[in-house]
């Protein structure tokens, strides 16, 4: 998707100007977006994927802000998060109901999580499952026990985050030491710049908080470990061929599979559907377990 975006100059009032610059791109109505959205999809029309990718630009920034203590440029955390964006308009879906911003948060924060890995000597030393996870969970620990003041953390407060996030203390402790340095979004804008205020006040948007946020996110988690699984459930023929065309970011065509199976197209089609089946099924089935557990230790 050829899209020319604005870009954020490398000086002093470079951020300043591209927050100015995106708010001039007006909010989507659902049905607005609807549309543009399937003439994308319908019709490659380029200037409905523009329209769509510029309309939220301000999303991608918000997100942005909140990777800001990585100590990388927010200039280039911001158009990371920008591939990421139109790689979700790429592939958005109007027909499955639910909105873009929705859709699109996870590939902005996908594509900034990555660029910051990369940049990060941390991976290169073994990141671990559990090291990633305090890496992008710290400071949002460190809010919720009131403990965002700079410097070292109070042994407790080590503790605390250490057991909630499954990772040995001196990791903490390591980490809060490098991520250390965060910039305040309530720091004023340029006094010469129109309208005035605080940086936090040129990302407002209709999308969710950071709490609202949090608990999609939970439930993301949720839904991935349901459908984990789920696909035990499978033997490896029916798990290959439901990933390969139902998880892979580039389904595999039935022919591949047929080739790759010595059946005919037909029949991994059947199997796809059966393994579909099956995998709702389960799915459907740790979800009930689970609301009938939550039901019971609320009574």
């Amino acid at each position: 998707m050829a899209t020319k975006l604005p870009t954020i100059a490398n000086d002093s009032g470079g951020l300043a100007r591209y927050l100015e610059e995106i708010r001039k791109f007006p909010m989507l109505e659902p049905e607005e977006e609807f549309m543009l959205a399937k003439r994308w999809q319908e019709h490659n029309d380029t200037d409905a994927a523009h329209r769509l990718v510029t309309s939220h630009l301000r999303l991608v920034t918000r997100i942005a802000m909140g990777y800001r203590g990585y100590g990388l440029p927010i200039g280039e955390v911001i158009s990371e998060g920008n591939v990421g964006l139109m790689q979700a308009v790429k592939r958005f879906e109007p027909d499955k109901g639910f909105r873009l911003a929705t859709y699109a948060m996870w590939w902005i924060r996908a594509s900034i999580q990555e660029y910051i890995l990369r940049s990060w000597s941390l991976v290169k030393m073994g990141t671990t499952a559990a090291q990633k996870k305090l890496f992008f969970n710290l400071r949002r620990m460190k809010g919720q026990i009131k403990a965002l003041e700079e410097g070292d953390l109070r042994p407790d407060q080590v503790k605390q985050i250490a057991t909630k996030l499954g990772v040995p203390e001196d990791d903490v402790i390591s980490m809060n030491r490098r991520l250390g340095g965060d910039a305040s979004l309530n720091a004023p804008v340029r006094a010469d710049m129109e309208g005035g205020g605080e940086w936090q006040d040129w990302l407002v948007d209709d999308t969710p908080d950071q709490e609202e946020r949090l608990v999609e996110s939970e439930e993301l988690d949720h839904r991935r470990a349901y459908l984990a699984k789920a696909l035990s459930t499978l033997n490896d023929r029916e798990k290959r061929i439901f990933e390969a065309r139902r998880l892979a970011e580039e389904p595999a065509t039935l022919e591949d599979l047929s080739e790759e199976f010595g059946v005919s197209r037909e029949r991994i089609r059947q199997i796809e559907v059966r393994a579909f089946e099956k995998v709702q099924a389960a799915v459907q089935k740790a979800a009930r377990r689970d609301e009938v557990g939550a039901a019971a230790m609320a009574h």
